[in-house]
């Protein structure tokens, strides 16, 4: 069992106005009891935690990534890239990804995602290089257990290179058949729909331009057969919409109707550049969106109308998306950068930092299907980010403690972080894997990969 005793400050949702000096008694995986003077039960063994200098949220949900691309960060032959110019850049170093990099850059990713107070996360893995032997999703999960993440990956997939007219090397892609068998292995091996699952799926198509229709349609069937998310990129560039008008005939979210890749099951990802009429559509279906502040600004790409999708019901979670463009895994600085980022489109009232806090909670745990994470509530799941706020960089700022994490702090690393009732942050350090041997082979797998690619 765990107690945190006496917060300084404990919100339990978005709409939850704050308590200040509460407990929270948690029981094996699951929330026991929020509320006054409680105490360890005589008969039980565990850890009591004071947490009277600490801001105490739920744990945040990262909603799209591509934890393979921190090995890959901050190049300089691509900083001031495009998307389009940037992802054939890097497909060239990408496509000599091999098991060990695979390992290490989810333990990475997942390890930062768990320092900055999230909890809970996706990854869209959608590159399958020849080389690679092993099974990419079970190393995944294996990494995504070492360092104590709830993990809902996507089983990516990209089938047109460039001799098809796509942006990668033919190293990278599967054929269309061998993408729905493996599709549906991985569903059947590690899916687990319990509410409190550590492990679910959802498949990816990377992209509309990098399937062929016919893969959509049979990838968005066989997710429904089984009862599991889709997820693609969509809407991210103006230079994709015309790539797509160009090629496929028709805009890309055009191209996902015909394809049955529609609904409350569908997230994309960034969503950017949908026009009013498009913007209808994903309210009638129940399409969810994936904004990814950082990386919009990052790369360029524009900026999501999150305030009028808000305004319209559209479900619209937060994401740090890839490292290669985010440079981080941030996911405490990612709700900074969305509410100023639709602040500088919409005017200084666009977003208020509840808001951008639900984005980031209750919005994402609905979209990945966890219906019970992104609040704190008694028999709901122990996943729980505490923050110390007295320190330097809050002072002055406590009149609002949650708007302290949101507006004020600029050391975004957690004291603790608790996933499924276990402390996998422990005074700032993880606890299931080595951080130094952890930075040390990442390192060594990014020099391998830009050796094999040439880059000195």
């Amino acid at each position: 069992m765990i107690l945190l005793k006496n917060c300084f400050y404990l919100v339990k949702s978005a709409d939850d106005p704050g308590s200040f000096g509460v407990d929270v008694l948690i029981r094996g995986n699951r929330v026991e009891a929020v509320g006054s003077n409680l105490a360890m039960p005589a008969d039980a063994e565990g850890r009591v935690i004071d947490a009277s200098r600490h801001v105490v949220i739920p744990g945040l949900v990262n909603t799209h990534h591509h934890f393979y691309q921190t090995l890959t960060r901050n190049l300089p032959a691509v900083q001031n890239a495009k998307l389009f110019t940037w992802l054939v850049y890097l497909y060239e170093i990408w496509k000599y990804l091999d098991e060990d990099a695979i390992y290490w850059s989810t333990a990475l990713a997942t390890a930062e995602l768990l320092k900055t107070g999230c909890t809970l996360t996706t990854d869209h893995h959608y590159l399958y290089p020849g080389g690679v032997g092993a099974d990419i999703m079970a190393l995944q999960f294996k990494a995504a257990g070492d360092t104590g993440i709830r993990f809902s990956p996507t089983r990516g997939s990209m089938s047109l290179s460039k001799k098809d007219g796509g942006l990668p090397p033919d190293t990278v892609v599967q054929s269309e058949d061998d993408i729905l068998v493996d599709s549906e292995r991985v569903i059947r091996e590690f899916h687990d729909s319990d509410p409190f699952s550590m492990r679910k799926i959802a498949l990816a198509p990377c992209s509309p331009f990098s399937v062929s229709e016919q893969s959509m349609k049979d990838t968005a069937a066989l997710a429904r057969k089984y009862g599991v998310l889709l997820h693609t990129h969509l809407a991210e560039t103006k230079d994709e919409n015309k790539f797509c008008e160009r090629t496929l005939g028709r805009r890309p979210l055009k191209v996902m109707e015909d394809c049955d890749f529609v609904g409350p099951d569908v997230w994309f990802a960034h969503g950017i550049h949908f026009t009013d009429d498009e913007l209808s559509v994903l309210q009638e279906t129940g399409c969810q969106i994936a904004h990814c502040p950082t990386s919009n600004m990052r790369l360029g790409s524009g900026i999501c109308r999150v305030k009028e999708m808000k305004e319209m019901g559209i479900n619209v979670a937060l994401a740090v998306d890839g490292s290669a463009s985010n440079d981080s895994s941030d996911m405490l600085g990612e709700i900074r950068n969305a509410l100023f980022l639709q602040r500088v489109a919409h005017g200084a009232d666009a977003l208020t930092g509840r808001d951008v806090f639900r984005m980031a909670t209750e919005n994402g745990a609905r979209l990945l299907n966890f219906e019970k994470a992104g609040i704190i509530e008694e028999g709901g799941p122990a996943d729980i980010a505490l923050f110390d706020v007295h320190k330097l960089e809050y002072a002055g700022s406590l009149s609002d403690p949650l708007g302290a994490l949101i507006f004020s702090g600029y050391n975004h690393g957690t004291d603790y972080t608790i996933v499924n009732g276990k402390l996998v942050v422990e005074k700032g350090r993880l606890t299931g894997i080595d951080e130094e041997d952890l930075s040390r082979r990442a390192n060594a797998a990014a020099s391998r990969l830009y050796e094999k690619a040439g880059i000195v």
